[in-house]
């Protein structure tokens, strides 16, 4: 009996101890074996590598080599760099092991006044200062087979939605060989930014961001507005609100696109870009600020009026107007705010723009038997109206345009692919044309020969227009800060997103698209911003009512102040007429008043009754709803058990 006790006892004992050991092993088995092994509940899958990263990696030929610089211990106190960068490892990890050991990955913690620290120092890594001295570093260095060398210098956490990008970008620069041309020619300072020429003699000029990104994807080639032939190297075109173009220059243009060449084509009837980018906000220097393509556009397929600007009730902007001191913002129908869903969803170029923020727009409509399909891919909604440049060039006030808005219930095409066949809008090769600006030197024409008549597109044409340029400008889609020296991008819209991706597209990569539409983007409620539309129309109805009431109020005071009786002048008072017309004007003036504030009243408790609505759905109505889910389980356990009691009983 002892001795079986003893057994039984042993007996508990080791299998206590091989559960444990059982234990131990599973745990540093799924260590080792699911490291990466997650699952992804975010709404955007943030956390899943995506696929254009997957054919980016697989696509690497050479070996690239990742240095992870990251400063671990002299970051234990800075909680969000610790997490991000715990986010940026386990992003490495994964892109290493998607490449199939094409990506080697080394994580090198720089000490101070260590080797380490000095090798970060000269590859160009920027370090954070700690409130002790010490510098955290946490960048990111590739490499790859033939001395080609990118850096991320900070991981800043506003640039944390562009992430996977940033790295896949990083990734296939180093893997390519070269990297793909694209010609510019434009009249915009994109590569000087605000200030333009002047500003960059002086050394203090700030390239637009899109130039930026630009320059970091691919080989720019500026080409000058005269000349008679894209050069061969060009892989994708892009004209970006250029100045009038001669004969030959459009022939050139026209020729590119029958080889065989892809173009991306921004014209604007009212450029307000090259309105302000000059020094203190003056227009540029040579600047037009209407730009077109002449018949080009009718013979790929697309007709384009300049003298017309798309404005939109339903997409404005909001802007500052300082016109009343209680009301500061104003919905601005000449700038468009174009959500997701007017754009799109199909195209891989705008599958992914959320937002982009345009100015003073202009349209595209169909040619009618054009040989090209015409695919709108930006648009207008239905609360839109057209309006001649003329009459916006005198700067018409945002509530005036609210108050004389007419919708045409039409929505208008703001941006278009055009694809198929294309006729050459030229019989033959034009004569030669140098056209010099008024009172500049004659200018000097490329060399290179435009070759042989071509009069219909080699092969299918791929062109993407855009009836914008301020698409372009910093101040409608981002907001910049220095951090460490370096700027850094907060986008606030996708208008870059667009940009780089039909780039991407034109050129035959689309691996990229995607990850650019992990940019987190304005989510507006779309039920607040309507009663808020709606209300401020009642708004603006009410003080142009009161405009007029003050207009005619003043009017006959007025009146009868300039013909009242000499005896009332001499006494310099009012008469009997005078005082019944200003007390009217004050009735008149507390009636409005009471029911501008009687509008903004009923706004306010519109929104907040919404806003206790939404706040009830989202802390208050789940928790209630898993609780009557708890205890209706509760309750079936319940009734369950006693129904098997009552039955063995």
């Amino acid at each position: 009996m002892f001795n079986g006790q003893i057994s039984r006892s042993a007996y508990r004992i080791i299998m206590l101890v091989l559960l444990a050991v059982l234990f131990l092993s599973v745990n540093m088995f799924s260590n080792v074996v699911f490291r990466s092994a997650r699952i992804d509940l975010t709404e955007s899958s943030l956390y899943t590598l995506s696929d254009g990263t997957r054919e980016v990696a697989a696509a690497i030929e050479e070996p690239i080599t990742l240095r992870f610089f990251y400063s671990e211990k002299l970051a234990t106190d800075y909680g969000r760099i610790r997490t991000y960068a715990g986010h940026v490892r386990d992003l490495l990890e994964e892109i290493r092991a998607a490449s199939g050991g094409k990506v080697r990955l080394e994580v090198i913690e720089p000490a101070p006044f260590s080797e380490e620290e000095d090798l970060a120092m000269s590859l160009g890594l920027k370090g954070a200062p700690t409130q002790s001295g010490d510098i955290i570093y946490f960048g990111l260095v590739g490499t790859n087979s033939v001395d080609g060398l990118e850096a991320i210098p900070f991981f800043s956490d506003e640039r944390e939605q562009y992430l996977e990008y940033d790295i896949a970008r990083m990734i296939q620069n180093l893997s390519r060989p070269e990297r793909p041309v694209l010609g510019i020619v434009t009249n915009l300072p994109l590569d000087t930014g605000t200030g333009g020429l002047m500003s960059a003699m002086r050394g203090d000029s700030l390239p637009f961001m899109i130039y930026e990104e630009l320059r970091n994807r691919f080989e720019i080639e500026f080409l000058e507005q005269q000349f008679q032939k894209v050069p061969d190297r060009v892989d994708v075109l892009m004209i970006a609100h250029p100045r009038p173009l001669d004969t030959p220059t459009l022939y050139a243009l026209d020729q590119f696109v029958m080889r065989g060449g892809h173009v991306l084509a921004f014209v604007d009837p009212h450029s307000e870009v090259s309105l302000t980018a000059g020094p203190n906000g003056d227009p540029i220097r040579g600047y037009t600020e209407q730009s077109d393509l002449g018949p080009l556009l009718e013979s790929w397929g697309v007709h384009y009026d300049p003298s017309k600007i798309a404005g939109d009730r339903k997409l404005a902007q909001r802007v500052q107007t300082g016109l009343d001191a209680r009301r500061q913002e104003s919905d601005y129908v000449l700038w468009l705010a174009v959500p997701r869903e007017n754009v799109d969803a199909n195209d891989l170029v705008t599958a992914n723009v959320s937002r982009l923020n345009l100015g003073t727009v202009g349209y595209f409509t169909p040619v009618g038997n054009a040989t090209t399909v015409f695919s709108p891919l930006v648009t207008t909604s239905e609360e839109s109206q057209l309006y001649d440049v003329e009459e916006v060039k005198k700067g018409p006030r945002p509530d005036d345009l609210i108050r004389a808005f007419k919708p045409s219930e039409q929505r208008y095409a703001i941006a278009a692919r055009l694809s198929g066949p294309v006729k050459s809008a030229f019989s033959g090769p034009p004569e030669e044309e140098l056209v010099a600006p008024e009172g500049a030197a004659a200018p000097r024409r490329s060399q290179e020969k435009a070759g042989p008549h071509i009069a219909q597109s080699q092969q299918d044409a791929n062109i993407i227009v855009f009836a914008d340029s301020d698409i372009f400008d910093d101040r409608f889609w981002v907001r910049t800060e220095s951090y460490l020296g370096e700027r850094v991008a907060q986008p606030i819209a996708d208008n870059a997103v667009f940009v780089l991706s039909a780039i991407d597209n034109l050129m035959g990569s689309n691996e990229l698209i995607s990850l650019r539409a992990r940019s987190k983007s304005d989510r507006p409620f779309a039920v607040v911003e309507e009663l808020r539309r709606s209300a401020e129309r009642r708004f603006l109805a009410e003080q142009e009512t009161l405009e007029k009431k003050i207009e005619t109020a003043e009017r006959n005071l007025t009146a009868l102040q300039t013909g009242g009786s000499g005896a009332d002048a001499a006494s310099g008072g009012p008469d009997d007429g005078e005082e019944a017309a200003i007390k009217q004007f004050r009735s008149e003036l507390l009636e409005s008043r009471k029911a501008l504030r009687d509008v903004q009243g009923d706004l306010r408790r519109d929104v907040e009754r919404l806003g206790a609505q939404l706040r009830f759905f989202n802390i208050a109505l789940v928790p209630l709803l898993l609780a009557v889910v708890a205890g209706v389980a509760a309750i079936l356990r319940y009734r369950r058990r006693k129904a098997r009691v009552e039955k063995r009983a």
